[in-house]
């Protein structure tokens, strides 16, 4: 799943190779923390949040069918 995620975040910024997924567990959850360049973070979470949004139903629909929880969290 980590680089699913990883695989979507370079396709939205400009900076593909400054993006960072860490992996971390926070009890039966995995959280995914996403570090972009700074000039790409508004391209990640677009307007009003629209992006990252759908970005954590897709995530969520993978895991759950995996049979696991996670978040997706973006760091600056």
């Amino acid at each position: 799943m980590k680089e699913l995620l990883t695989y979507l975040i370079q396709n939205l910024v400009d900076h593909p190779d400054e993006v960072s997924v860490t992996e971390r567990a926070s009890g039966s959850e995995t959280v995914f923390e996403v570090r972009v360049a700074d000039g790409d973070m508004g391209k990640v979470i677009g307007r009003q949040g629209r992006i990252i949004k759908e970005v954590r139903v897709l995530m969520k629909a993978v895991a759950q069918r995996k049979g696991k929880k996670v978040s997706v969290e973006v760091l600056d």
